[in-house]
């Protein structure tokens, strides 16, 4: 089980992380949405295409842009549809 953490709380947990250039994407159903607020930011990928990013609220701070994910990857990243993954002092460990 893989656990996402950041601020001492729990951003997202699954079983079914997919590990792709040494992050774990987690599953779209496995975050806690709430914690989580949409962000402007966007980047590209050469071969995944444009990533979407999530800003993360906990505890009253602000991680920004601490989180991303391919609403509409290229066809060489279709299995990473939706699934998040996590950077900027969020933790990822396996529980």
């Amino acid at each position: 089980m893989q656990k996402a953490t950041w601020n001492n709380v729990v951003l997202a947990e699954s079983d079914d992380t997919i590990i792709i250039e040494g992050n774990h994407y987690f599953p779209p159903d496995s975050i806690r949405e709430e914690y989580f607020v949409a962000s402007n930011k966007n980047t590209a990928c050469p071969w995944k295409g444009t990533a979407s990013y999530y800003s993360i609220s906990a505890d009253g701070k602000t991680n920004k842009d601490a989180a991303w994910y391919y609403p509409q990857p290229k066809d060489a990243a279709q299995e990473i549809t939706g699934y998040v993954a996590f950077w900027r002092g969020v933790k990822v460990s396996a529980d």
